[in-house]
């Protein structure tokens, strides 16, 4: 007999939105190489069915912007899977601008749109949390900040607004077929991040805007594979652009209230000692 099992993952949103399902009485299971409930690969299927065996409701994620430029992409044939396993809703972690084609999430968004399921595609901008739990946080922790985003903005979401999307869309109706641009309430610089993160642990914080090869060749030399040092420093280059400052309505349209202030996500953070 099909349970109600709803699959979430165990990273930076996965392991918020299986809290919360898990706090609201929910049945959820959670998948990923190591630490999950049950092994799960997105490069080897054979970890697919007893994932999937069961689950009424799943949320997508696709870690690897390399692993999201194969075609076709491994959550698509993923998102098969789920069809031929009787999964009816998919929730899909996505980015800005992977409605257009040629950008390297584009197959993935559309095979959740076009799966037949009831889905829900989110696309959140920078996260606030790369400060604190990964990415950044070394450099944050060492003083300097530096990064080829020179004065351009960007309106930083709260991976805690994503999950509750996330496990919203997973569990009411209302959400399917809809595409939730998520952004926070404003638009801030590196520099301003960098200021609002220095007065919340009281030491100092340097934005150094850094020259977009010496970034590649820093990224090269801490051993992260060309393309993917070249992907990453064309993200934050386009930051400098200043042209994805627009803050979106998606988190007040899915949940009915403003997204969290990155001012309040800093005070959070520095209280956690992650950065100490």
């Amino acid at each position: 007999m099909k349970q109600n099992l709803i699959l979430a993952g165990t990273g930076k949103t996965g392991r918020r939105v299986a809290s919360r399902l898990a706090a609201a009485g929910l049945p959820v299971r959670t998948a990923a190489r190591s630490g999950g409930d049950v092994p799960f690969d997105l490069d080897d299927p054979g970890t697919w069915p007893a994932a999937l065996d069961g689950v009424a409701a799943a949320y997508l994620v696709e870690p690897s912007l390399e692993a999201g430029a194969e075609h076709p992409p491994r959550i698509a044939r993923l998102v098969d899977a789920a069809v031929a396993a009787g999964v009816g809703r998919l929730v899909l972690l996505s980015a800005p601008g992977a409605d257009q084609e040629g950008h390297v999430l584009h197959t993935t968004d559309l095979a959740v749109r076009e799966s037949g399921l009831e889905w829900t595609v989110l696309r959140p901008n920078w996260f606030s949390q790369n400060f604190s739990e990964d990415f950044w946080q070394p450099a944050v922790r060492g003083g300097t900040l530096a990064l080829p985003t020179g004065r351009g903005r960007v309106p930083f979401i709260d991976a805690d607004d994503i999950a509750d999307v996330a496990a919203a869309a997973l569990t009411e109706d209302r959400h399917a077929g809809q595409v939730y641009d998520l952004t926070g309430p404003r638009a801030l610089s590196f520099g301003e991040a960098a200021e609002l993160i220095a007065g919340a642990t009281g030491r100092p914080l340097r934005f150094v805007d850094v020259a977009p090869d010496e970034f590649r060749r820093q990224q090269i030399a801490h051993g992260v594979p060309e393309t993917s040092a070249e992907r990453l420093t064309n993200l934050l280059v386009r930051v400098s652009a200043d042209t994805d400052n627009d803050i979106r309505d998606g988190v007040e349209r899915a949940l009915g209230r403003p997204p969290r202030r990155f001012e309040d996500f800093v005070v959070a953070a520095a209280a956690s000692g992650c950065w100490d």
